[in-house]
Order: structure tokens, then sequence, then C-alpha cells
């Protein structure tokens, strides 16, 4: 029995130095790599949070894609003169107004997924807060329609009047974009923290040309649009950029000052 007694010992002794082997080597490797340690533990949220940031990442090619495809079969639909909130009047009307009940949910989805990815970091407050209210914004568009005009839908007046929905719509819009134009100066800072010098650079001129075209939105429909989509498609792509910079902590030899550059 002592014998037996021993037998077992030195094999816990044996077992508890090989996990000790093992765990020195692991942190060996994080060390020599400068990749931190990924524990089993913390990928479970890493796929959703994942999944959050391609749901906000595909908010805004959704939302053109489909209000496009609308523009391009609804008939009176006129991209030079017509806005695209104006695709949820009519009776196909339905279609858009989904789309920005979708889209608003999606970039609801993307803020709590940037929330996670920014945590402990620059702009872990402000960045989701804002996107939030961008997201809410289109909520808000889907509850309260634009006026119809400039001959959609067909047989409305050139001219239209501002009633209390559409001034609620245009309000939303204004109050949702301003937000994201602000949370595209925040972003500078988690990008340049991250080494990704050239993106912050493009965060900061990005609102400049966004209210551009707002503020042409007066005389030329198209730089309204352009402008509205240039947010949107700015804000797949920062999010796309901060996203693809975690697999750094995934590979090791895969550095985040990488990502220096728009390619």
């Amino acid at each position: 029995m002592t014998h037996t007694l021993g037998a077992r010992t030195h094999e816990a002794r044996s077992t508890d130095a090989t996990r000790s082997t093992d765990a020195t080597r692991t942190t060996d490797a994080a060390r020599t790599t400068g990749v931190p340690e990924v524990r089993e533990a913390q990928r479970a949220p890493r796929t959703t949070q994942r999944g959050l940031l391609i749901g906000g990442m595909v908010a805004g090619p959704l939302f053109l894609g489909v209000a496009t495809v609308q523009g391009l079969v609804r008939e009176g639909f006129d991209f030079t003169r017509n806005a695209f909130s104006q695709l949820a009047l009519g009776g196909p009307g339905w279609v858009q107004t989904i789309n920005f009940v979708l889209t608003g949910a999606l970039l609801l989805a993307g803020a709590f997924g940037l929330r996670g990815l920014l945590r402990g970091g620059a702009g872990e407050r402000w960045v989701p807060v804002l996107i939030g209210v961008f997201g809410a914004s289109f909520l808000a568009a889907a509850v309260f329609n634009a006026d119809a005009g400039a001959g959609f839908p067909v047989g409305s007046p050139e001219t239209g009047t501002l009633s209390g929905h559409g001034a609620a719509h245009m309000f939303s819009g204004m109050i949702g974009y301003l937000a994201l134009c602000a949370a595209f100066v925040v972003l500078a800072r988690p990008l340049a923290a991250r080494g990704y010098r050239a993106w912050a650079l493009a965060s900061r001129l990005a609102p400049a040309l966004v209210l551009a075209g707002f503020a042409a939105s007066g005389s030329y429909v198209l730089a309204f649009t352009a402008g509205a989509g240039l947010g949107l498609c700015w804000l797949t792509a920062v999010t796309a950029r901060l996203l693809a910079g975690t697999v750094t902590t995934e590979h090791p030899g895969r550095t985040q000052g990488d990502g220096d550059h728009l390619g």
C-alpha cells in the first residue's frame, strides 16, 4: 500500500509539473510575440461582439442598396430631385419603412458592439452613445414620414408643404447625422491609438464632407444623398478596420501597425 501511495504521489507531482511547464511556455510565448494570451473564457463573448459589429457594418450598405433598387423601379422617382426618404410614401412605401427600421436596429447593434470593442480605451463612452443616437434617428424616420414633393409620389405637387411629421423627420435626421459626425471625430482617437494614423485623419475629415452634402441639399438633392451615403459607408469602413485589428490578439506575428494605411 505504501508503494501504491508513493506511486500516486509521484504521478500527481508529474502532472502538476507538466501543467506548470505548459503554463510557463504559454506565458513566455505571449511575452515573446507581444500578443496577449487568449483564454477560452474570453472567446465566447467575442463571438457575440463580432456579430453585433458585423450588424453595424451591414446597416449602411443594406440601406443604400435597398433604397437604390427602389429608386430604380418606383414610378416617378428621380434621383436628382427626390430623396430616399420619400420612398416611404405611396403604396409600396412599406418597403422603405422596413428599410428604415432594419437599418436602425442594425446600427443600434453596432453601437453595442463598439462599446465592447472600445472598452478600456479611447472613445469607449461616447462612440456607442453617438452611434446609438444615429441608429435611433432611423427608427424615428420610420415613424415620421417625409413630405411628398418634387412630383413624387406620382401626382404630388412640385412644391410641397412642411407638415408636422415632415418636420419631425427632418429634425431626427439632422440630429442623427450630427451625432454620426461627432462619432467620427471621437473615433479618430482609438484609430490613432491603434496605429492607424491615416484612418484617424480621414475620420476627422469625413464630417466636413458629410455636412457639405447636407448644406448643398437645397440646390442639389444628389449632394444630400451623397453626403448621407458617405456617412453610412465611412461608418462601415471604420468599424471594419477596428474589427480587423482585433486579429492581432488571435494570430501571432501580426501587429496593429500593419494597418497604418487605408488599404
